[in-house]
C-alpha cells in the first residue's frame, strides 16, 4: 500500500456547509425516549409545516431547512418521521451540542429510519462540536455528492485545538458519497476523541466505507488527531473505488488513520474496489490501518476485495506508520490481494511492534497469487509477530502462489506456530539478503499438496526442509531442529474451501500431534488464551490458528 493522503476536499469544503459476520441492520428502532431528559425534542414531517414551532408531531416541520434555522442545545432533540424521506443537509456546529453529559441527539421517530437525500453536500454534518448522537437515519448522496463529500461528516479545525467528543453513530445505512462515515481533524491538535460507530451499513460509496484520518505523520514528532474510536458492527461493502483517480487509492472498506487507541471488531468488509483505478501506484484493502498506535483490528471478516491494479486488493493491512497494533481473530478470504500484510514505505523506525495473530487466510490472492496468503513488505518493519495463523492457498489457475510472501526492509520479524499451505510451487518465497537477524522461521508448518516441496530463498530454491534450515539457519531454536511438513489434517480435506464464515471450520485439524513452540516459555510471547473459535489453547499451543477437535465434536 503507498498511502497517499484523503481526498482534501474531505477537510476543505464540509465545514462551511455543514462473520459467521452476516451483518444486518434489520428494521430500524424508532427514537422515543433517550436516557436523558431533553431540552426540546423537534419534529420533521412530510406532512409538516415551517410555520409551526416543531415542537409536538402535531406541530412538525415540513423542511430540514427550517430545522436548520433553529441552533441545537445541549439535550435536545431532532427527530424525522420514519420512512420518510427529507432533502437537504442536518448540521451541527461549532455553537451547538457541546456538552458530554446531555447530547444532541438526531434520528427517526414512528416507525421505521427516515432518509436523508443530500445533494451537493454531506448528509449529516458536524463541525468543530461534539456532544452528539446520531442514530436510525439512512443517509444518500445524489448527483454531485459522490465527488468529495462524507456521507456523515465529522470535522474539527478549531483555530484553538483540542480533541472534541463524546459521538456517538448507531443503527445508520450510509451509500452514495465519497465515503460514507468520514472523520478527520485539522492537525494533531484538533481532532476527535471517543468516537463510537455501531450498527452501520457503509455502502455504494465511491472511495471508502468508512475513514479516519488526519495531516501528514512526521515520524521525528510522532502525534495522532484522533483518540479512542470505536467500530464495532459495521458492514462496509461495494464501494467501488474511482477508475479516474491514478494517483490516489480508493475503494476500501474501513481505514483507521492518524489515530491512537483504536478497534474495529466483528466488522466486515466485503466485494469493495472493483473500480479501483488501474493506473493508481496504490490500490484498496478490505480493513487497515495507517499513521496509527494502538490499533486492535479483532474478530472480522474481510473477502472478495478487489484492486485494479497491480498492488494491494488485501483483506486486513497495517501500513506505514504503524505501532503497537494487533491483528487477531481474522477471517480473510477471497481477495484480489493478500489475506495480510504490513507494509512500510519509508525508513523512519515508524513500524514497530506489531503482531498478527490467530487469523485466517484462504483461498487469497485471486489475482495477485505472488504476494501470497502473508505478505510482509517495504523499506522498513520493525519487530513484527506473526504466530498462530492458519494460511491456505488454493492454486484455482493462478499458477505458483507462496503462502507467505517475504520481502527486503525487516529487522526482527519473527513467524512462529503457522500453519502454511499451498497447492503447488514454493510454500515460501523470499528475497534476496534476508538473515535470521532480519526475519526468523519457527515451529511452522510448511505444506505443499501437488508436486514437489520447496522454498524459494533468495536466489536458490530448497527442496526439503532440512536443506532450507542448514543453508539459512531458519527453523532452528538454539541448536534443536524446528518446523513440520506435515498434513494439518483439515476437517475439509488438505485444501478446504472457505466461501463464507460459515465455512471457517474448515481448517480446524482433527487430529493431534501437531504442537508448535511453547511461544511463553522459549520467546516470553503471550500465546493467548483461545484460538480463532474461542476454544481454549493448550500449552504448547498447536500450529495454526486453530486447537483441534475430534471428527465427532461439532464445531
Amino acid at each position: 500500500m503507498r498511502r497517499l493522503p484523503p481526498t482534501p476536499a474531505l477537510g476543505r469544503r464540509t465545514p462551511g456547509v455543514l462473520l459467521a459476520l452476516a451483518l444486518s441492520l434489520g428494521a430500524a428502532s424508532c427514537v422515543d425516549t433517550p436516557h436523558y431528559s431533553p431540552t426540546r425534542t423537534y419534529y420533521v414531517s412530510p406532512e409538516g409545516d415551517d410555520r409551526h414551532d416543531g415542537t409536538s408531531e402535531g406541530q412538525a416541520w415540513r423542511t430540514l431547512a427550517r430545522a436548520e434555522r433553529v441552533a441545537l442545545e445541549p439535550g435536545d432533540r431532532l427527530l424525522l418521521q420514519g420512512g420518510a424521506r427529507f432533502q437537504g443537509t442536518v448540521t451541527v456546529k461549532e455553537n451547538e451540542a457541546g456538552d458530554t453529559r446531555s447530547p444532541v441527539l438526531i434520528g427517526s421517530y414512528g416507525e421505521g429510519r427516515a432518509t436523508v437525500e443530500a445533494s451537493g453536500g454531506p448528509g449529516v454534518s458536524v463541525h468543530n462540536t461534539a456532544g452528539v448522537e446520531i442514530s436510525d437515519l439512512t443517509v444518500i448522496g445524489t448527483s454531485g455528492t459522490r465527488a468529495d463529500e462524507g456521507g456523515i461528516n465529522l470535522y474539527n479545525d478549531r483555530p484553538s485545538g483540542g480533541r472534541l467528543g463524546p459521538v456517538e453513530l448507531s443503527g445508520i445505512e450510509v451509500s452514495g458519497f465519497a465515503v460514507g462515515v468520514a472523520i478527520g481533524g485539522k492537525d494533531e491538535k484538533a481532532g476527535f476523541r471517543d468516537v463510537s460507530v455501531r450498527q452501520a451499513r457503509l455502502h455504494d460509496n465511491k472511495d471508502a466505507g468508512l475513514l479516519v484520518y488526519g495531516p501528514d505523520f512526521d515520524p521525528r514528532h510522532p502525534a495522532y488527531t484522533h483518540r479512542n474510536i470505536d467500530v464495532e458492527h459495521v458492514e462496509a461493502f461495494r464501494n467501488p473505488g474511482d477508475p479516474s483517480a491514478a494517483h490516489r487509492h480508493t475503494g476500501d472498506g474501513i481505514i483507521l488513520g492518524s489515530v491512537r487507541d483504536a478497534t474495529v471488531r466483528e466488522s466486515s468488509a466485503h466485494d469493495n474496489g472493483a473500480r479501483s483505478s488501474a493506473e493508481a501506484r496504490s490500490g484498496p484493502v478490505g480493513i487497515w490501518a495507517y499513521d496509527a498506535t494502538a490499533v486492535r483490528i479483532e474478530r472480522n471478516v474481510s473477502y472478495r476485495n478487489h484492486t485494479g491494479s497491480d498492488v494491494d486488493g488485501a483483506g486486513f493491512g497495517l501500513d506505514s506508520n504503524v505501532s503497537s497494533s494487533t491483528v487477531q481473530y481474522n477471517l480473510a478470504f477471497g481477495n484480489d490481494g493478500p489475506g495480510y500484510y504490513a507494509f512500510s514505505r519509508t525508513v523512519n523506525g515508524a513500524h514497530r511492534d506489531n503482531t498478527i495473530r490467530y487469523n485466517i487466510s484462504a483461498s487469497d490472492g485471486r489475482k495477485l497469487s505472488h504476494n501470497g496468503g502473508i505478505a510482509v513488505h517495504g523499506k522498513d518493519i520493525r519487530d513484527l509477530q506473526i504466530y498462530q495463523n492458519t494460511v491456505v492457498m488454493p492454486d484455482a489457475g493462478r499458477g505458483d502462489a507462496p503462502a507467505l510472501r517475504l520481502r527486503r526492509g525487516e529487522q526482527g520479524v519473527v513467524l512462529r506456530n503457522n500453519v502454511l499451505v499451498n497447492q503447488r510451487g514454493p510454500v515460501v518465497t523470499a528475497e534476496t539478503g534476508l538473515g535470521p537477524a532480519d526475519v526468523t522461521l519457527q515451529g511452522n508448518n510448511y505444506l505443499t499438496t501437488d508436486g514437489a516441496w520447496s522454498v524459494d530463498w533468495g536466489s536458490r530454491t530448497y527442496p526439503d526442509l532440512s536443506a532450507w534450515r542448514a543453508a539459512t539457519g531458519q527453523e532452528r531454536t538454539g541448536q534443536h531442529a524446528t518446523g513440520l511438513t506435515v498434513d494439518p489434517c483439515f476437517a475439509g480435506g488438505e485444501l478446504p474451501t472457505v466461501r463464507s464464515a460459515r465455512d471457517a471450520p474448515a481448517v480446524v485439524p482433527e487430529c493431534t500431534g501437531r504442537d508448535g513452540l511453547d511461544l511463553r516459555a522459549l520467546f516470553g510471547t503471550d500465546p493467548g488464551d483461545v484460538d480463532y473459535f474461542g476454544d481454549e489453547v493448550p500449552v504448547p499451543p498447536p500450529v495454526g490458528a486453530a486447537v483441534p477437535r475430534a471428527p465427532d465434536s461439532g464445531t
